[in-house]
């Protein structure tokens, strides 16, 4: 089987518009999260998210292609483009048959969504946009990113929620390693700043009212965010060949179910996705240096993979290194796992971990080295990230630097 490298990455999230910004904002431990914008927060019990600052389509898009997609698959192109120039791979006819698109999303089209709701029930129009259907399918940033660049391969998009970006770019990097496809663009996208779906949230009872402090005592739960990352994979012989930057190896790909609760999640799930993980890569545990952890700031969340980290790696626990960057660019949803993945893969390149952020108390029940508020250079070899779905659903994705 093929390895794998990773030679473009794009993002567009609250912490910047490419990967740049994003990456010194994360080296910086800067938050991205700040009062929502675009919404009356008067009805809402939370204020603040992590919102793309300064969002205009037309930025990116004609008015009439920008009519036709939602904006969370408006992030997915803007991602894709990034990271296809990026990478430098040129899709060739003969290329482009061969290469495959996969992305994930939780929820789709949802400011598209809300809106309908809005002329149906709200003004009593009988009516509502033409393009509902397309802008609202969770798979339209991935056919748009097809159509952009002429893939013809496998297009799809993976849908398990706060676990689609992980399972998208698992099944990617499966793909090009058996080579059923010779290179791919994965990741994940979201846009969920409407009224109706923060509603929906406020009613869980598990978004903050201040900010996101991962496995910090005094944590009140998460911050949403939303975005888009993307990569490009491709054979690392391929990649050497043409001269191509790589920015480390996908290595592993590991899932698991709990097949416990809807929303409360178990030790063993997460365990067992962490060990798929490693089997799949070779690493040995005492190999891996760090974690970009699920870390959501929840009071359920932090302390159950605290111990899902601890059960797989016992005393080598103590070494790793583990941060919640969800601190600065909130939860993506769909999107969290892509975003995390190019934050990883920087970490690796750039040999520095970024922090988590907003940190103020140690909580014994998430006793682990996060990083607190500031980052640091560190030379890892080896790293993971994880994402915990409500479902039950982990994936995990093993990384290994280019050097």
């Amino acid at each position: 089987m093929r390895r794998v490298a990773v030679t473009g990455i794009g993002v567009i999230c609250a912490l910047g518009r490419n990967r740049q910004e994003f990456w010194i904002s994360l080296r910086e431990g800067r938050s991205g999260i700040r009062q929502i914008e675009g919404i009356d927060i008067s009805l809402l019990r939370f204020q603040n998210g992590a919102q793309v600052p300064g969002y205009q389509p037309t930025d990116y898009f004609e008015p009439k292609v920008a009519d036709l997609l939602d904006p969370f698959a408006q992030y997915a192109a803007i991602a894709a483009r990034e990271a296809v120039e990026d990478s430098g791979i040129e899709f060739t006819p003969e290329l482009k048959p061969r290469a495959g698109v996969i992305t994930g999303c939780c929820v789709g089209g949802q400011s598209t969504e809300d809106v309908g709701f809005v002329d149906l029930y709200r003004e009593n129009r009988n009516r509502v946009h033409p393009m509902t259907i397309p802008r609202i399918m969770a798979n339209a940033g991935a056919s748009q990113i097809s159509l952009e660049f002429g893939l013809t391969g496998p297009v799809y998009t993976v849908s398990t929620a706060c676990a689609s970006a992980n399972h998208a770019m698992g099944q990617a990097y499966w793909m090009v390693r058996s080579g059923a496809v010779e290179a791919a663009i994965t990741g994940g996208s979201e846009a969920i700043f409407s009224m109706g779906f923060l509603k929906a949230w406020e009613a869980m009872r598990v978004v903050a009212p201040d900010t996101c402090r991962p496995f910090s005592k005094d944590r009140k739960g998460l911050i949403l965010g939303e975005g888009a990352a993307m990569l490009v994979l491709e054979p690392l012989d391929r990649a050497q060949a043409r001269g191509a930057r790589i920015y480390g190896e996908i290595s592993g790909f590991g899932m698991s179910s709990d097949a416990h609760h809807i929303t409360m999640p178990s030790v063993a799930g997460p365990s067992a996705a962490i060990r798929a993980a490693l089997d799949d890569s070779g690493f040995r545990p005492e190999q891996i240096g760090y974690i970009n952890a699920h870390g959501t700031g929840t009071s359920a969340n932090d302390p159950t993979e605290t111990k899902a980290i601890r059960e797989v790696f016992r005393c080598h626990a103590n070494r790793i290194a583990v941060s919640s960057t969800k601190s600065m660019h909130g939860h993506a949803l769909g999107a969290a796992g892509a975003l995390e993945a190019a934050a990883t893969l920087c970490a690796l390149s750039e040999r520095f971990l970024p922090p988590t952020a907003n940190y103020v108390i140690s909580d014994p029940d998430c006793d682990l080295d996060v990083i607190p508020n500031e980052g640091r250079p560190a030379d890892i070899e080896c790293a993971l990230s994880n994402a915990f779905a409500f479902g039950g659903l982990n994936a995990v994705v093993a990384f290994r630097a280019a050097r």
